[in-house]
């Protein structure tokens, strides 16, 4: 009615999220944290990656063996976008499906996904990660013998998990020849030394200044 003032639309409160079995929480963790270990293992970094990427694997690392799942989760993010900043050297693929850079502001509907559905942007969602983690997993196995890293016990559990991917997509089934890898792999490969970070020497005095005494 007239002079009546503006008062905003009731909106439904979204349906509280499901919260995931601590099993599950640990497995998804672990699908980050062992592809993380092997990035840095990779030849660019020439044995000594870094300190500001091997700290917080460290810390993924402590939370999720203390069961702190979201601290270890918000690590891992620190990573990925620590990962993506422009001062490394070039990331072959598939590890550089690991980066996450952060974009510039936009508009929501310049999103592509913008349009879907909150289920379908989901299941997209998921479909994509499955399928970038079968890439990271076919990368374990090439880089291994570099390492070198002993896989032949889980070697077959790529193409175990492809197959079922291929007809279920990605279910339980699928993601467990993965967790068998991942596992393999977060046992077997330590944690990389991070690179020595040398003082920079003192500036040089002009001829007849002494340096000021502490």
């Amino acid at each position: 009615m007239p002079g009546a003032p503006n008062k905003p639309p009731e909106i439904e409160a979204p349906p509280a999220p499901t919260v995931p079995p601590a099993g599950n929480k640990m497995q998804h963790a672990l699908r980050r944290l062992a592809p993380d270990r092997l990035v840095l293992r990779l030849p660019i970094w020439r044995g000594a990656p870094n300190v500001d990427l091997v700290k917080p694997l460290e810390r993924a690392a402590t939370m999720l063996a203390a069961g702190e799942f979201p601290d270890a989760e918000k690590a891992l993010d620190q990573f990925s976008v620590r990962l993506a900043e422009p001062r490394w050297p070039t990331i072959p693929e598939p590890w550089v499906r690991i980066r996450v850079p952060i974009p510039a502001p936009q508009p929501p509907h310049w999103d592509p996904d913008f349009k879907l559905a909150p289920a379908d942007r989901e299941a997209k969602r998921n479909r994509e990660w499955a399928q970038t983690q079968l890439l990271l997993a076919k990368g374990a196995l090439d880089l291994a013998p570099s390492l070198p890293l002993d896989l032949t016990d889980v070697q077959s559990c790529v193409a175990e998990a492809q197959a079922i991917f291929e007809r279920e997509g990605a279910t339980a089934e699928f993601w467990a020849p993965l967790d068998r890898l991942w596992d393999a792999v977060q046992s077997r490969v330590p944690l990389p030394t991070p690179a020595v970070v040398r003082a920079a020497p003192p500036a040089k005095l002009p001829p007849g200044i002494e340096p000021e005494e502490a």
